[in-house]
């Protein structure tokens, strides 16, 4: 038994790995594969002659249509990264001004101090399911689709409806008790306002490493909790479960909208204040779960996710300066 470690490239977020490790996996020369996002390596045990170098080509051919490469060699695409960057700017600024004119026109209201409806948070589910929830959420998702594929082929619908359930459900039942608890100690303007300026930072946090900026420091769950939903029996309550605990993620969005539920003052409001996100967020992730990933693993991923990470920080920076405004620390920027 021989034992490499491989350079890949192409990685994004930890749905990354868990989609390499099922596809090696799969090989009948490997024996075992583990993949360490934050390094960008792959550990593979073979019992196959090959060398390194056409292990990694052989191998390369089975990931290349999502967007990876194995390599001897660490690749270098500081060039290439700069181009796709420099192409997400503009897409990125095009949904944010498309933001600030709905923020105008009253539609959104992302920010301290004002009345959040359900379709602000509807539309911020919308935007969150494209950026930092699909990063987030859709490592779990694939857990799932990892145990589901295994053991009951790729057309078992049941788990997913499950889980995208126990989502909404959780999402809205949860927010109607952050509403209640709100209004059991009396949140107060100040309070609201510091939990909205951690959400922000939150979420700008995000969008950096959607970006790219912490190469060294790739932002991921533990992979014991990845781990821990492939192992799980998704015929049972479990997927409802999972959809549940997704309510507990670090996504800035999410914490956002929490904050919102809790200043709410009635579990009515909270409920829906959440429930309205949370379907916002169903469209994306359950194509993710029903379109065999391959939208989230496309050659054009690195652009998606990057213009995705340019909108997060612009709306980040903007709900972190409306927070600021909010309490008097700085003066309003902008009249809306």
């Amino acid at each position: 038994m021989k034992n490499y470690t491989l350079h890949v490239s192409g990685t994004h977020c930890a749905s990354c790995k868990i989609l390499i490790e099922d596809i090696l996996g799969d090989q009948d020369i490997v024996k075992n594969v583990h993949v360490n996002l934050k390094k960008e390596i792959v550990h593979i045990d073979t019992d196959s002659n090959s060398s390194p170098e056409e292990l990694a080509s052989l191998l390369t051919e089975k990931i290349k249509s999502h967007g990876y490469t194995l390599s001897v060699e660490k690749i270098i695409k500081e060039k290439q990264s700069d181009e796709i960057i420099w192409k997400a700017i503009p897409i990125g600024l095009v949904f944010l001004a498309l933001f600030f004119i709905l923020q105008k026109s009253g539609i959104l209201n992302l920010g301290i101090g004002g009345k959040t409806t359900p379709a602000t948070s509807f539309i911020i589910g919308l935007i969150a399911s494209v950026s930092s929830c699909l990063a987030i959420v859709g490592g779990l998702v694939l857990s799932l689709s990892a145990k589901v594929m295994q053991d009951d082929g790729k057309s078992a619908k049941k788990p997913f409806i499950l889980f995208h359930l126990g989502r909404v459900i959780g999402f809205a039942l949860l927010g109607g008790l952050l509403g209640l608890i709100g209004k059991a100690i009396g949140i107060n303007f100040m309070f609201s306002a510091i939990l909205g300026l951690v959400a922000s930072t939150v979420m700008i946090l995000l969008g950096l490493n959607l970006v790219g900026i912490f190469k060294k420091s790739k932002f991921t769950l533990p992979s014991n909790l990845f781990n821990y939903f492939r192992k799980v029996e998704h015929a049972t309550i479990a997927p409802i479960l999972i959809g549940v605990g997704t309510f507990f993620l670090p996504c800035g969005f999410t914490q956002s909208m929490q904050v919102a539920a809790l200043s709410s003052g009635s579990f009515a409001s909270g409920m829906g204040l959440m429930l309205a996100f949370a379907l916002g967020t169903l469209p994306m992730l359950a194509l993710l779960s029903f379109s065999s990933i391959s939208f989230a693993h496309s050659k054009h991923a690195p652009l998606f996710f990057k213009s995705a990470g340019v909108v997060v920080i612009g709306l980040g920076i903007f709900a972190l300066l409306a927070g600021l405004a909010g309490v008097g620390i700085i003066s309003p920027l902008f009249n809306i």
